[in-house]
């Protein structure tokens, strides 16, 4: 009777030696979880307000009727570009070609991905890796200005980058 009760003792207090190393190994465990996820939210936090300050910066390129050329204008502007998303490595942007209405629809498609391309090429010479740019072509969808006026065709030759 007395060893039972030896031993019924000696089975509760292991049981109980082992739930209290089992309670204090979820207690850690649910603390580093609990740390972990607000290391997380930190970092995500941090991660979309620099994707916000990122968004504020854009730049639109002008070409010359019937090209795809970047001028000197065009190419600083994609430098300044560069510049601003330095501090913005996991940034990405949209590089979209426009055209006047000047010529074939079939051409104006064309040269619209020519100049969404060579802004990208230009960008990519600067160190901005090809893998952060969408490149497309709209051909004379969404036009600036209307293109009834000289002034409206050369806003309506353009390529914008956006951040995404």
């Amino acid at each position: 009777m007395i060893r039972s009760a030896l031993l019924r003792i000696v089975l509760v207090t292991g049981a109980l030696g082992a739930l209290a190393c089992q309670t204090a190994y979820n207690n850690a465990y649910d603390q580093k979880y609990g740390e972990l996820q607000q290391q997380q939210a930190e970092q995500r936090a941090m991660e979309e307000s620099a994707h916000a300050e990122a968004q504020r910066y854009a730049a639109i390129v002008y070409f010359a009727t019937g090209s795809a050329t970047l001028d000197a204008a065009a190419q600083q502007q994609l430098r300044w570009f560069a510049d601003k998303m330095g501090p913005y490595p996991q940034a990405t942007f949209d590089v979209q070609g426009f055209a006047d209405s000047t010529g074939s629809e079939v051409k104006n498609q064309v040269l619209s991905g020519e100049r969404a391309q060579a802004c990208a090429n230009y960008l990519t010479s600067l160190g901005i890796a090809p893998a952060r740019m969408q490149v497309n072509a709209f051909s004379t969808a969404s036009p600036a200005a209307s293109n009834a006026t000289a002034s409206g065709r050369k806003d309506n030759r353009r390529v914008e980058i956006t951040v995404r």
